[in-house]
């Protein structure tokens, strides 16, 4: 019986010859100087505005504003080391709260998201708190993270700005505020809402004892938050384009039935109304802040040294 032909059928190569390159062959160690490097995946950005893909050690030496000018939301590390005189603080530890008092109900579990942003953005919850100089002036300052559930205010943000006015107050130095939020946070009902007045009675103490408490609102301060702290400063500073509101602008329109102006709700446009006092790029912030506290702190400097 004849046996069926196969087609194309190439032979087998002999076991112990080894499926090199020709490279390889001819040179062995040039294999493993052009071995294949792993790139990372975020080693370019996209700018919100124009689309452009921006080198990210460019963009982390500008501080994460792009060419555009389009400044980028930062984390608590970053904005603490971009304020304070050559990157050096303390941080203040932020007091420990019980997690979910409500047991709050959601289609994912409330500590879980607790969890997912805890391990995102390495913070314990959305405001956190340095202590250190700003162009030679002490201050302790706050910074709200937007990545920690969009900055929303809760029981544990409360404390920690309550605890910060008071470090404020016992270290006789000014308080400065970067805000950064989407308003109350809804899983913790009416203990966020309670927040608004806590931390307005803190605030009640920084000014008793005559020190100054500056905020720097940024990119976005909304809700309960703006209804609150983020407008008792002395001075309030704004980065740009950030959007500053109460309610989202769809919200209003759909209410008073109107179409509201191009630009509102961004710090330009509430600078013109005097809602906000100036609008200052990030890289010029510590310099104005520095110039800031230290009139503001020249009267309580008299007041000491005369008493």
């Amino acid at each position: 019986m004849a046996m069926a032909e196969t087609k194309n059928e190439k032979p087998a190569r002999p076991a112990s010859r080894e499926r090199r390159g020709w490279l390889a062959r001819i040179a062995p160690g040039v294999r493993n100087a052009f071995a294949k490097r792993e790139t990372p995946e975020n080693l370019w950005v996209k700018c919100p505005d124009t689309g452009e893909m921006i080198y990210r050690p460019d963009l982390e030496a500008a501080q994460w504003v792009t060419p555009s000018g389009s400044h980028m939301r930062i984390g608590v590390a970053q904005r603490l080391r971009y304020t304070f005189d050559d990157g050096q603080f303390e941080r203040i530890a932020s007091p420990v709260m019980t997690d979910d008092p409500l047991k709050f109900p959601d289609e994912r579990p409330y500590n879980e998201r607790l969890k997912a942003a805890r391990k995102s953005t390495g913070e314990q919850d959305s405001m956190a708190i340095g202590y250190g100089h700003i162009q030679g002036q002490p201050a302790v300052v706050v910074v709200q993270d937007f990545a920690f559930m969009g900055g929303s205010l809760g029981i544990g943000a409360g404390e920690t700005f309550v605890k910060a006015a008071q470090e404020a107050v016992k270290r006789g130095v000014p308080f400065v505020i970067f805000t950064a939020s989407g308003g109350a946070r809804m899983q913790e009902g009416t203990l966020s809402l309670m927040q608004m007045a806590r931390t307005t009675l803190a605030l009640n103490e920084v000014k008793a004892a005559g020190l100054p408490y500056v905020v720097v609102l940024t990119d976005p301060t909304t809700g309960g938050v703006l209804a609150s702290y983020a407008m008792l400063g002395d001075i309030h500073l704004a980065e740009p384009n950030a959007t500053l509101g109460f309610s989202g602008r769809r919200v209003i329109e759909q209410t008073i039935r109107e179409t509201l102006p191009p630009g509102f709700q961004k710090s330009e446009f509430l600078v013109e109304r005097g809602m906000v006092d100036k609008v200052v790029s990030r890289s010029e912030l510590p310099a104005v802040l520095g110039s800031i506290l230290k009139t503001l702190m020249m009267g309580r400097e008299r007041l000491s040294s005369a008493a």
